[in-house]
């Protein structure tokens, strides 16, 4: 399969993804607003990896709740899209991110330091509610009758997957590579594939739709998750207690019953 290179990100769409979009699976824009006391509202743009949606809506709902006025815009899609963007440009306050490699392209262009693992993910087989195609186990997905999915190589789940395959010594075919794990997991939820390799956070998100199934080589390929405010960013801060919610007891809590390991 082949992937065309992401289009610049030019200021234009940046001033408008900070007003109107996101990008969780090409969804609208998450916000959280509590209404202003007695002054202007505060902007917070936090850019996340796709999986986070769940656990990080539900701390912006907590951070407006401390911070009256505030405004929480979240861009949710894949942590190497993010990454790209910012560098080029994309104006943002926090970057959390679904894997090291990931946050060390903003760490290198200097738009920030000193991250902080605040989570760990491991993969999981998602499969169809009814499992039609039979997938007990990681050796299944190498038949070539199984349709699968798998993020593409270059995003974090992807990676993981790779390592996963590798250290089963198994090679596996995918009938497509998608740009992050919801848009893996949604294959997985309209049984377009037969099984896919996706966060073991993202199978409860699915309401039933698929099912999660457990493999011992998923220990071999954990993500560590790291967060860092952008050494830019416009709303500084904000940025800096938004991180401090994530790493406080309050946020590992919400993290850990989004099915997250906290460290």
């Amino acid at each position: 399969m082949v992937f065309r290179p992401l289009s610049r990100w030019t200021a234009a769409l940046a001033l408008a993804l900070a007003a109107v979009s996101g990008c969780g699976s090409g969804g609208p824009a998450t916000s959280a607003t509590a209404p202003a006391a007695g002054g202007d509202a505060r902007q917070l743009t936090v850019f996340a990896a796709a999986s986070l949606t769940g656990a990080f809506t539900e701390l912006g709902r907590i951070f407006k709740d401390a911070h009256p006025g505030t405004t929480v815009m979240f861009n949710f899609g894949s942590s190497a899209t993010l990454a790209q963007q910012i560098t080029q440009g994309a104006p943002a306050d926090v970057f959390a991110a679904a894997s090291p490699a990931t946050m060390k392209t903003v760490t290198d262009a200097a738009l920030a330091t000193a991250p902080t693992t605040f989570a760990r993910n491991r993969l999981r087989i998602a499969v169809p509610a009814g499992n039609p195609a039979g997938v007990d186990e990681l050796k299944d997905l190498a038949d070539p009758e199984v349709k699968v999915a798998l993020c593409a190589a270059q995003v974090p789940c992807g990676a993981a997957a790779v390592k996963a395959l590798e250290a089963a010594g198994l090679e596996v075919t995918p009938v497509t590579l998608e740009q992050d794990v919801k848009a893996t997991l949604t294959k997985v939820e309209l049984g377009e594939v037969d099984a896919a390799l996706v966060y073991a956070t993202d199978v409860p998100a699915s309401g039933g739709k698929a099912t999660g199934i457990d493999f011992p080589e998923a220990d071999k390929a954990i993500n560590d998750y790291p967060i860092a405010a952008l050494t830019e960013a416009p709303a500084g801060p904000l940025a800096r207690q938004f991180v401090d919610l994530v790493l406080s007891r309050q946020g590992r809590d919400v993290l850990a019953e989004a099915g997250f390991q906290v460290p």
